[in-house]
C-alpha cells in the first residue's frame, strides 16, 4: 500500500526529526522545512497529501502559510501541531480550513490518529483544547475582521517588522526594495490607525499575525 506523502514544517530540528521517526511506519515524509515561506514553495513542488505545521514559525507563520496553501492546493490536509494552548488560536486555525489541531505535549499516537483522520476527510482536535474552543466560539463566533483587511503581502510585512526585522532585512526576505517595505509599513499604519511600531507589534499579536 502506498503511504501518504507528508511535509513537516517546524523550525526546531530535533522536533522535526522526532516526528519523522514517529511517522515512518505510517507516512512518507517527503520534505521538511523550517518556515512558512519555504513550506509554500516546497509543497507546490513535492505535492504532499498532508502537511504537519507549527504555528509559530519565522518569515511567515503557520496560520498564514496554511491558509495560502489551501488556496493553492485545496485538497491538501493541514494539521497544526503547536505548543500554544490558546483556544482562540485553535479556532482561527480551524476557520482557515485546517483538518486537525493538536498540541506538541499530546501523545505521539494522537499525531498518527490526526493524520489518519485528516486523510479520511475527518477533523481531529485534541481533547485537551476542544472544550476551550467551544467556549471561544460561543464568545466570538466570527473571525477577527481587522486582519482580513490586509493583503497577503501586507501581512508578511507586518509579521516580519513585528518580529524585529529592519526594513532592509524585510526587503531582503521579500526580494523588494527597502523603499517598498517603507511604503507598505506606512500605508498599513495609516489604514489601521496605528501611530507607533509598538502599536504595530500589538496589532500583529492581537490579530494572530505574529504568534508568540
Amino acid at each position: 500500500m502506498t503511504l501518504p506523502r507528508v511535509v513537516l514544517a517546524d523550525d526546531h530540528t530535533i522536533i522535526v526529526e522526532g516526528f519523522r521517526k514517529l511517522l515512518e511506519p505510517y507516512a512518507d515524509v517527503v520534505a521538511t522545512v523550517s518556515d512558512g515561506r519555504a513550506l509554500l514553495e516546497t509543497a507546490q513542488q513535492v505535492k504532499p497529501d498532508a502537511v504537519i505545521v507549527d504555528i509559530g514559525m519565522p518569515l511567515m507563520n503557520g496560520l498564514e502559510a496554511g491558509l495560502r496553501l489551501k488556496e493553492l492546493m485545496p485538497a491538501v490536509k493541514i494539521i497544526f501541531l503547536t505548543m500554544n494552548e490558546d483556544p482562540d488560536l485553535a479556532m482561527e486555525a480551524m476557520r482557515n480550513r485546517a483538518s486537525s489541531y493538536l498540541l506538541k505535549s499530546s501523545a505521539g499516537s494522537e499525531l498518527v490518529s490526526a493524520l489518519q483522520a485528516s486523510l479520511r476527510g475527518k477533523t481531529y482536535i485534541t481533547p485537551r483544547i476542544a472544550a476551550g474552543m467551544q467556549k471561544a466560539f460561543i464568545e466570538n463566533p466570527r473571525p477577527k475582521a481587522h486582519a482580513k483587511k490586509l493583503t497577503p503581502r501586507q501581512r508578511e510585512v507586518v509579521q516580519l517588522l513585528a518580529a524585529g526585522k529592519s526594513m532592509k532585512e524585510v526587503a531582503s526576505v521579500l526580494n523588494v526594495t527597502p523603499r517598498t517595505v517603507a511604503f507598505h509599513k506606512y500605508r498599513i499604519m495609516a489604514q489601521l490607525g496605528l501611530k507607533t511600531t509598538a502599536d504595530l507589534i500589538h496589532f500583529a499579536i492581537k490579530s494572530r499575525i505574529l504568534v508568540p
